[in-house]
């Protein structure tokens, strides 16, 4: 059975308006839950299920039907449910998928991917979220007719316009035109804002927005002692030269670029070479690249106008955006794979930068927007008729393999490893070939073991040919990375143009098997103005320039949009479109619409600055304002979706982090060169290397960004603060408050070794105990402590030395031990608060 990684299989619904579809059959499922329904659940029961399991089926095999809601949670004959929302225990339909009862398996000649099994468990787990009516209407019925006038008249397919700020009633809070739109939808809710934040909580909030670390203490004095009008600018601008700043922001775009560096899925192969594009977009953000350049390198760097070797080597490696997504390398089926491959890299071009699920239609005409499969196999035509490079050699079960692009000599890259002599490169090309010739020999052996006797060429025999060949595979790797003098060569995964582009069939279905009408290159209709050219030249190439400056496009509604949105989400806690990865009709409408265009008209006006942007937000008195309490705007707006309050945001998996290192002052900020993955080595072995050597063993003291990010083996530090999942574009991440939180920051080593350096650095601050108790607050807080908090420090520093002492004598030795570990203690606690994970 082929993999099922399809997109959302049309049930031939009547003629039901999309918007109406979305807002009724799916009102109160988070759109992420949605998604992951259409995109991995509903796909596999139409393609394996409904032929006996539907009320289409000519006999319904046991009584089940799976083609509603309803009936997929009552289950059949048995009399067990199919389907408990978050209880895989009793739900039988999980059960039948993993065949562990002979008596119920399903599907019956053969069992699904174990991904796909994963993805139903998932599904279960997360309450069995099911859009689909308790009854199927005409299933047989007619296909959706999509009336594209209609569809541009959606709020997020028009441009966006510059509007007056609003008149208020409130005189003298505003300070600039987004203020205006703030309080104006506050009076027209009843609402008033809260008192602005006080001066050491301001600029803890600005450094940590900007550069994901703590004020110093001298900074924030500093900034304490400014009163003068320009104080504020100042110190945003400060942080926005500082060369953290791109680090922090870096972050947020890896996110929704889904940065990995490995494949992920049932064969997780390292991409030794993904940090290359990690490091660009640090350094896009570090030197203010305009967004719309931004994104054109990234779609089409290869392609663009280059100023000398350098220049052209950083646009190339930008592609690399289209070349680090998830793949499943066990595919058999080189074609199958490819178009799965193209699948993802239209998914994630279409939620990052257009904040659509483009990829929705790739089965059918798209379920709730105005897009067509036409529109999916044009734009995938773009793409297949590009090669995506992303260097992995052949290994047991990667059946799908790829080389790198070679970036010139002179473009003054960064090797991935050490430069060696020549007479390690000959050391390594005697190992290349002694391993080949191994190979060769083991499968002569077996071949002649074969003619004798067919019975001894079992499975052992075979894994042995393939140990060979995979640890050849492995030295190659090694010798590949360095010419002959043993100077490395700088490889890059990305995309290049084919030499010659093609059209793609409409595939039926999704099925490869069943091609259908051949659509030329082009763009997605919706998004064009009515009567516009939609196919692109044939002596455009692949198309991908064409698609990076549609995309770039000021005349795009989207672009500009989605990224504004993006920015406000990041500084203000809340975003002015809660879904920001879907601008469709299944995301949710803008809470301030006129604001959102103000910012994306701003953003364009300003040469597509994310700096400027930033600045304009931050400079303004919604976002300086404080998280105080008010009982009457809470019975209100208890969600605060009109910022009558800055909302109180716990810091990310990586701030938090950063900032432990930070204030015991081990912290290291030198940029790091490579990544661990690209040292680790290729195939198998290196995947073990960088599990049991990086990511569990070593204790970095470098910013969180350059850890190692190798999907489904992410470090727990990350991960229990609610590291994204590296496969998926994520805009907004989850953050939870949970025990195991709270856990690690009290028992793990990390932590303690943190708290064992902020003491050490502590205790040799000049001044008195009380003086070096108070800077430890400043270090981790920004603030001195209170009266209430000097009284219960001085209780503790009388009482835990002592309590820690008792029994052990009363030596200096032990005095000085009790002491430390009274302090080690006290640092530990401040680490564990919640004021140090969270920003008021």
């Amino acid at each position: 059975m082929k993999k099922l990684t399809f997109s959302l299989l049309l049930l031939a619904p009547a003629a039901l308006n999309a918007a109406d579809a979305a807002e009724t059959a799916h009102a109160g499922i988070p759109p992420d839950q949605l998604q992951f329904f259409e995109k991995n659940i509903r796909p596999v029961l139409v393609q394996s299920c409904y032929k006996c399991h539907s009320s289409e089926s000519s006999k319904v095999k046991g009584g089940l039907t799976l083609d509603t809601k309803q009936a997929t949670l009552l289950g059949g004959e048995s009399g067990h449910p199919g389907v408990t929302p978050g209880n895989i225990a009793q739900s039988s339909i999980y059960e039948a998928l993993t065949w562990k009862n002979e008596d119920n398996q399903m599907p019956p000649k053969q069992k699904l991917p174990d991904e796909v099994i994963a993805n139903f468990k998932k599904w279960i787990e997360m309450g069995a979220p099911d859009p689909r009516e308790n009854k199927v209407a005409n299933a047989s019925g007619g296909k959706r007719v999509i009336n594209m006038d209609e569809g541009r008249k959606h709020w997020a397919f028009q441009k966006p316009v510059k509007h007056t700020p609003p008149e208020v009633k409130t005189e003298g809070w505003a300070k600039t035109d987004i203020d205006k739109f703030i309080l104006a939808g506050m009076e027209s809710n009843g609402l008033h804002p809260m008192r602005d934040a006080d001066r050491p909580t301001l600029i803890r909030r600005i450094a940590f927005d900007l550069t994901g670390l703590p004020p110093t203490p001298d900074e924030v004095k500093a900034f304490v002692a400014d009163q003068s009008p320009e104080a504020v600018k100042r110190v945003i601008d400060m942080y926005l030269d500082s060369e953290r700043y791109g680090e922090r922001w870096a972050r947020h775009w890896l996110d929704v670029a889904r940065y990995g560096e490995s494949s992920g899925k049932e064969v997780n192969v390292l991409y030794p070479h993904a940090w290359r594009y990690r490091d660009y977009v640090i350094e896009s953000f570090k030197k203010d690249k305009p967004y719309d350049q931004f994104l054109k390198e990234q779609i089409a760097g290869d392609l663009l106008k280059f100023d000398g070797k350098r220049d052209q080597a950083n646009k190339i490696v930008a592609t690399g955006f289209l070349a680090i997504g998830p793949k499943g390398h066990n595919n058999r089926d080189r074609r199958q794979f490819s178009m799965d491959m193209v699948d993802e890299q239209i998914d994630a071009v279409s939620q990052s930068m257009l904040g659509l699920t483009l990829a929705c239609a790739r089965c059918h005409d798209h379920k709730f927007d105005p897009v067509t499969q036409r529109d999916y196999y044009a734009l995938a035509g773009i793409f297949l008729s590009s090669e995506t490079l992303f260097g992995t050699y052949e290994q047991l079960q990667n059946n799908n393999t790829a080389g790198l692009i070679e970036l010139d000599r002179s473009a003054g890259q960064t090797a991935a490893v050490a430069k060696i002599s020549t007479a390690e490169v000959a050391e390594l090309k005697g190992n290349y070939q002694r391993a080949k010739l191994a190979a060769d020999e083991a499968q002569k052996e077996v071949f002649a073991m074969r003619q004798q006797d067919r019975n001894k060429a079992g499975a052992a025999n075979f894994l042995r040919i393939r140990g060979a060949r995979d640890r050849a595979e492995e030295v190659k790797a090694d010798v590949d990375l360095f010419y002959e003098d043993g100077t490395p060569r700088t490889l890059a995964m990305g995309v290049l143009d084919r030499s010659m582009p093609f059209n793609s069939p409409i595939l039926i279905r999704g099925d490869i098997k069943q091609p259908g009408e051949v659509v030329p290159r082009g763009l997605v209709e919706v998004l064009c103005a009515k009567g516009e050219p939609l196919n692109i030249s044939p002596q455009s190439g692949s198309g991908r320039l064409d698609l990076a400056y549609w995309i770039a496009s000021k005349d795009n509604p989207l672009t500009a949009r989605v990224m504004a949105n993006r920015v406000w989400l990041k500084l203000m806690g809340s975003a002015i479109v809660a879904t920001p990865d879907n601008f469709g009709a299944m995301g949710q409408k803008p809470s301030h619409p006129e604001l959102l265009d103000h910012l994306a008209v701003s953003f364009m006006e300003n040469g597509w600055s994310v700096k400027k942007l930033i600045r304009e937000i931050m400079m303004s008195r919604a976002y300086q304002m404080g998280s105080g309490y008010d009982a009457a705007n809470f019975a209100v707006d208890p969600d605060n979706k009109y910022h009558w309050r800055m909302n109180q945001r716990r810091l990310e998996a990586e701030a938090i982090r950063d900032a432990m290192l930070a204030v015991s002052g081990t912290l290291n900020l030198y940029p790091v060169d490579g990544s661990p993955v690209a040292r680790a080595g290729e195939g198998r072995q290196g995947l073990i290397s960088i599990f049991r050597g990086e990511l569990t063993s070593k204790a970095y003291t470098y910013r969180s960004i350059y850890i190692p990010i190798v999907r489904d083996m992410i470090p727990e530090m990350l991960s229990v603060f609610d590291f994204p999942d590296a496969s998926l574009v994520n805009g907004d991440r989850d953050t939870t408050n949970v025990p195991s939180q709270s856990l690690y920051l009290m028992n793990n080593p990390q932590a303690q070794n943190a708290a064992d350096a902020f003491a050490t650095r502590i205790a040799k601050h000049p001044g008195s105990a009380a003086e070096r108790l108070s800077y430890a607050y400043e270090l981790a807080f920004g603030r001195e402590p209170t009266a209430q908090e000097k009284s219960a420090i001085s209780n503790f520093w009388m009482r835990f030395p002592q309590q820690f002492a008792k029994g052990k004598g009363s030596s200096k030795e032990t005095k000085e031990r009790a002491e430390f570990a009274a302090l080690s203690a006290f640092c530990q606690s401040l680490i564990a608060s919640a004021e140090f994970r969270y920003l008021n």
